[in-house]
């Protein structure tokens, strides 16, 4: 995320805020894969600058997708909802007011999505599933459809009564940790869940007086921010997985306390196995390259979810990627080959009995 960098190592106040709320609301939009359009960038540039209001951002991408009406689109295109999205979180983050309560969780859901789901701001009366990648296509199973408004006022009724006081700082995030967990673990909406839970967490530590924090952090790591979400409410004794807050920990520590912990996506996954000589940074490092020097490649969110699928199994199909990521074939092709030609990966053997090779290593 480089866009807004030139504003963000300025010395003007607002200009440097902006900055970091649109990194924020951009960078959300990596937890359902999604890419806000380079319109979408120049309007928002156009606003920390000063020039145009929210109102006229927001009013700007809805006439910019009206006369888009008529293009060819790809199935898999939600380029509008990241643009749209983006310039609404925006816009909420940059306002200074909050109430904690769960009509103002739905309303953040309502005015997150609102015309672009039908059931913005409204509690699902449906069961859903998620496959999750981090699980390697297991689910986290969600609250029931009949009870979800008792459960929302029951999850904030208890934090509105919870006691802070007396506890350290290690404590406190250990609670929030639990407090946000359980929130997402509602998935009270049909979609959006973590982009809401996101904007709202923001508000709330606001509230709770982590008014400097950086929110660049969701910005960067919105991928493992939910995926910590994940493994905090799933479990599988057969296989010795078990629910932990741990990574949504790290994440926090980061956050509130400036610590300095590794996340990373792959050592969420329940199949990781450590390796004693990963290099701990953000590079790629080649493994035909002599003198060990880090490279830098730059990979999308889809890319480095494929990736770690080939890591976890060389010989997986593109149907079973397909089915993995809820992408269709045709966008599981385009990332392969993107992929290859990144000289990230190749291919040994036939298509039908070859397998996938690693040549570059993502550290994250």
């Amino acid at each position: 995320m480089t866009d807004f960098d030139e504003y963000i190592r300025q010395t003007e106040p607002d200009k440097k805020e902006k900055a970091h709320i649109w990194q924020t609301a951009i960078g959300l939009q990596q937890v359902d894969g999604l890419k806000p359009s380079a319109y979408l960038i120049e309007t928002a540039k156009q606003n920390i600058e000063g020039d145009i209001t929210f109102d006229e951002v927001k009013n700007r991408i809805d006439a910019y997708y009206k006369t888009q009406t008529n293009r060819q689109v790809d199935a898999d295109d939600r380029t509008e909802e990241a643009d749209k999205v983006s310039a609404r979180i925006a816009e909420i983050l940059s306002e200074k007011t909050f109430s904690f309560s769960p009509v103002a969780y739905l309303n953040i859901h309502r005015r997150l999505f609102s015309g672009i789901y039908k059931f913005a701001g409204k509690i699902r009366d449906y069961n859903i599933t998620k496959s999750e990648w981090v699980l390697d296509g297991e689910i986290v199973l969600y609250a029931d459809a009949d009870n979800l408004r008792e459960t929302l006022e029951y999850d904030f009724e208890q934090e509105k009564n919870f006691d802070y006081k007396g506890l350290s700082q290690q404590q406190i995030i250990e609670h929030i940790a639990h407090f946000i967990a359980y929130l997402w673990q509602i998935h009270i909406f049909g979609e959006g869940n973590t982009r809401t839970t996101a904007v709202f967490l923001i508000k709330y530590l606001r509230k709770l007086g982590f008014d400097d924090i950086s929110n660049d952090l969701f910005a960067q790591h919105s991928w493992y921010f939910r995926n910590a979400f994940v493994r905090a409410n799933y479990k599988n004794l057969k296989n010795n997985v078990y629910a932990t807050n741990k990574y949504l920990e790290q994440f926090l520590e980061n956050l509130l306390l400036g610590e300095n912990n590794i996340l990373k996506n792959r050592e969420l996954h329940i199949n990781f196995v450590p390796s004693e000589n990963v290099p701990v940074n953000d590079t790629v490092k080649q493994e035909n390259v002599s003198v060990n020097v880090p490279v830098k490649i730059n990979t999308n969110i889809t890319e480095k979810i494929v990736l770690d699928l080939l890591k976890i199994n060389p010989t997986i199909t593109y149907e079973q990627i397909a089915e993995k990521i809820n992408k269709n074939r045709k966008t599981v092709q385009r990332t392969i080959a993107s992929l290859k030609e990144k000289g990230i990966i190749s291919r040994v053997g036939s298509d039908k009995t070859g397998s996938w090779k690693i040549i570059a290593t993502i550290i994250r």
